[in-house]
């Protein structure tokens, strides 16, 4: 049991109750992604109404954009338990078959990171998914056999930031899949406002937009400066976060004007001014800049993409002219951009 315990708190961390504090706990409070929540609401009402388990969910996308929170709810809309882990803590098979032969009738289960599962571990959940039972060998060689296990049906919501990752097999087994896009700068607004209620902080709109336009569009960033905001009002004896508050220490924390950090800064700068713009390989600008190479994919990319600031070629990287605008350096062969980068197969 202390095993199993184990598994299932794998994804817990110290922050966790300042996080959950923060949760929307149903589907109306939980504010963006209004494609999956009307999905969403629609395939748990006919299920309810059908007396069934949810068929089960996959989510992708960006870290930080609410995929653990809308476990919670899908959990708390279908008035079910939830159970949380995450790909890298289930080693064995044994350590999946442990876990879902003590889920209860209609369950959650919520794997984040299922990308990560190991593909021996991977293989236990076709039949379980597809089956609702367990296929376990017994024994080896010659008088090896296999015995199947009923299970209690149960829904399983994978989380991933690679989708690509996943094998086919998996990814088929999902009867739901959705991709959870960026948040717009009004939507973020409304998510800082929303939290400062709850952690009762005295925000004028301004501070809030300001704060929103500096969060990657990623509510979990948004909520991380506002927590810090927080800090530097009470430091100064300010009775409310306004914008002139805001801007401060959103200046000490080196976030600019569009959200970039200084290792978004870094990356930048690298590309041009080490590689004359680019293109450059990932692992070499991940030796470049210190960072690692998956942190640089995963984390920073995504958003400098999004900007156009960079352009992935199949030769490598390379910053864009919006890239040198916004860090004000003089083109140095503005010929390099009367064409439109070649994008990557």
């Amino acid at each position: 049991m202390e095993e199993l315990e184990r598994l299932l708190s794998a994804n817990k961390t110290e922050g966790d109750e300042g996080e959950n504090k923060l949760r929307p706990k149903t589907l109306d409070s939980y504010i963006g992604q209004e494609k999956v929540k009307q999905n969403l609401a629609v395939f748990m009402a006919s299920a309810k109404k059908r007396g069934e388990t949810l068929d089960h969910v996959l989510l992708y996308g960006p870290p930080g954009l609410g995929k653990t929170t809308l476990s919670h709810i899908i959990a708390s809309e279908m008035g079910a338990g939830l159970r949380m882990t995450t790909g890298p803590a289930v080693e064995r098979p044994a350590d999946l078959a442990s876990i879902l032969t003590n889920l209860q009738r209609g369950e959650v289960l919520f794997i984040d990171e299922i990308h990560r599962l190991n593909p021996t571990v991977e293989e236990i959940l076709y039949s379980a998914m597809e089956d609702g039972s367990l296929d376990i060998v017994i024994g080896k060689g010659p008088t090896a056999r296999t015995m199947r296990i009923p299970l209690e049906p149960f829904t399983l919501v994978g989380a991933t930031t690679k989708a690509g990752m996943l094998s086919a097999p998996l990814r088929d087994r999902f009867g739901m899949v959705f991709r959870l896009e960026l948040y717009s700068k009004e939507e973020l607004k409304d998510i800082v406002n929303r939290s400062a209620g709850i952690l009762d902080i005295e925000i004028t709109p301004e501070a809030a937009l300001e704060i929103a336009g500096r969060s990657r569009g990623t509510p979990r960033i948004a909520n991380r400066l506002l927590k810090r905001i927080r800090d530097f009002a009470e430091y100064e004896n300010s009775g409310i976060v306004d914008l002139e508050i805001a801007k401060k220490g959103l200046k000490r924390l080196e976030v600019d004007a569009l959200g970039l950090d200084m290792t978004d800064i870094n990356i930048l700068r690298t590309i041009i001014e080490k590689f004359n713009g680019g293109p450059v390989g990932l692992e070499t600008l991940a030796a470049s800049t210190g960072e690692d190479a998956g942190t640089i994919e995963d984390v920073y990319e995504p958003y400098l993409l999004q900007l156009g600031f960079i352009a992935r070629t199949p030769r490598g990287r390379t910053c864009t002219q919006a890239a040198y605008k916004h860090l004000g350096i003089k083109l140095f062969n503005p010929s390099l951009f009367d064409e439109e980068p070649e994008t990557e197969e």
